[in-house]
């Protein structure tokens, strides 16, 4: 409780497009070493970078999916490191303008409830080729498959204050962004989705302590592990008096710890600056226009849509966790009120979830008939006409196996409520003068007593009699 964590994320995503960001050598995944390299992946002399449109394309649905700036013109600049799966000494990036900056992406914390996490930045760049240790004595190969193949590296403010947290933004931004709208996809294992934390510790109120960033998370249940051992770590190394390094570091799965792999470098150890075989990225309304139109809604703008409407982001959450819930939610949703849309949610992820997971099958199947039938259901409930729980356990079964109409199934049941106030107060006068104890133990103060005549009245009328009116007349006939 001393102690104040700060997280922000670094996310790698390998943009799916079939050839490599600068080259047309193929990007597909298993491919024996160094088979997919092109003579402009291996850097040799005389060749020169031609920029793949494709990533280009979906870096800027990216960006429109996060409601993010699209810049009208950015450039690429070279970062410039030695390692040996780099063979240029640079890698080609974007610096000072990216392609796309701001945007948000909403979660649910555990802690702080609905939350929005602020997007610094999203920018192309290419990957490095890999270093492989393990098949050589004394010496490393160097697997070049992976050099030049397109990124979109996602940077996130340090809005995230625990690892659960930061596992919900990187589930968030991999579940309802980047898979959704087929830019990326997704696979952790294969290294398509990889995160990057950037964790901190300091007291509260106080100025953000030295960051450690922890590289190339490939699961959600490592990025929560790695987090969790580096707070641990930072506090007790501070606590002992020592002091925070700004590093690097690598998170060992069978230890379950982190380890110094270098000490971070800064922007300016990289020596940016603006590539000149590369011409600056031009956007036109026109182009941006052509690409919002032809990408389907990602669910994170579905998702800001049923928040509109009232509902928590934590129900927005669940009902945007396939495209086909959120589809049909949607449809099902409009021109209905507030309360409406409220008992619409609860009927969608409760006992339509329950049929769905029952029959595996989809909503979508359902579009045709589905939504207008639990608008109207909806209304029926809002005016009084049938109680929630009649219409949730008995009506929407019906519905779903296509007995009729919502006013033809109520009235075969029987199901219409009684909200005459006459009637209603007959049953409740019946009720008191046949529990003469209950209404003394009421009278005293016993307020469990209220709820039994309740109980009574409703078993009285058959379950028909309109609850919201019986707590009235119940209430003004006692006092």
């Amino acid at each position: 409780m001393d102690w104040e964590i700060v997280i922000g994320i670094e996310t790698h995503a390998q943009l799916s497009t079939q050839s490599k960001i600068f080259s047309s050598a193929p990007t597909a995944f298993g491919a024996a070493p160094n088979t997919q390299a092109s003579a402009i992946d291996l850097a040799l002399p005389g060749t020169l970078p031609v920029l793949n449109k494709g990533a280009v394309e979906r870096a800027i649905r990216f960006g429109l999916a996060v409601g993010g700036t699209i810049n009208r013109r950015s450039i690429f600049a070279r970062k410039n490191y030695f390692y040996p799966d780099l063979p240029k000494g640079y890698q080609i990036s974007q610096y000072e303008i990216p392609i796309v900056q701001g945007g948000e992406i909403a979660i649910v914390s555990p802690t702080r409830g609905d939350i929005r996490v602020r997007l610094t930045r999203a920018h192309l760049e290419e990957d490095a080729g890999k270093s492989l240790h393990e098949d050589f004595h004394g010496m490393s190969g160097i697997d070049l498959n992976r050099a030049g193949t397109p990124l979109l590296e996602i940077v996130s403010e340090p809005d995230m204050f625990s690892a659960e947290e930061a596992v919900a933004y990187a589930k968030a931004l991999y579940k309802r962004i980047v898979e959704e709208i087929e830019i990326c996809d997704g696979n952790m294992q294969e290294g398509s989705f990889r995160c990057d934390a950037n964790v901190s510790v300091r007291r509260p109120g106080a100025p953000l302590g030295t960051r450690r960033e922890i590289k190339n998370l490939n699961s959600f249940r490592f990025l929560q592990q790695a987090i969790e051992y580096e707070v641990k770590w930072q506090i007790e190394t501070l606590e002992d008096g020592g002091k925070i390094q700004q590093a690097t570091v690598l998170f060992d799965p069978d230890t379950g710890q982190t380890r110094m792999m270098r000490t971070k470098e800064d922007a300016h150890d990289y020596r940016y600056f603006p590539d000149p075989d590369l011409l600056p990225i031009v956007v036109s309304d026109e182009w941006k226009e052509q690409i919002r139109k032809s990408m389907p809604e990602s669910l994170q703008v579905q998702h800001q849509k049923i928040v509109a409407y009232g509902l928590s982001v934590q129900q927005a959450n669940q009902l945007t966790d396939s495209r086909s819930t959120s589809t049909f939610a949607l449809s099902t949703f409009a021109n209905a009120s507030k309360e409406e849309v409220q008992i619409l949610s609860n009927w969608i992820l409760g006992p339509l979830n329950a049929k769905v997971n029952q029959e595996n099958i989809d909503l979508s199947q359902r579009m045709d008939d589905l939504p207008d039938a639990l608008r109207w259901l909806s209304r029926r409930v809002s005016d009084g006409t049938i109680s929630n729980t009649a219409a949730s356990s008995v009506v929407l079964n019906a519905i779903w196996a296509k007995e009729g109409s919502v006013d033809e199934i109520i009235e075969k049941k029987g199901l219409k409520q009684i909200s005459d106030s006459g009637a209603i107060g007959k049953i409740v006068d019946e009720v008191l003068a046949a529990n003469p104890q209950q209404v003394t133990d009421y009278k005293a103060g016993k307020e469990k007593a209220f709820n039994s005549l309740v109980g009574q009245v409703m078993k009285a009328s058959k379950g028909k009699a309109n609850p919201a009116q019986v707590n009235g007349i119940l209430k003004k006939k006692l006092e």
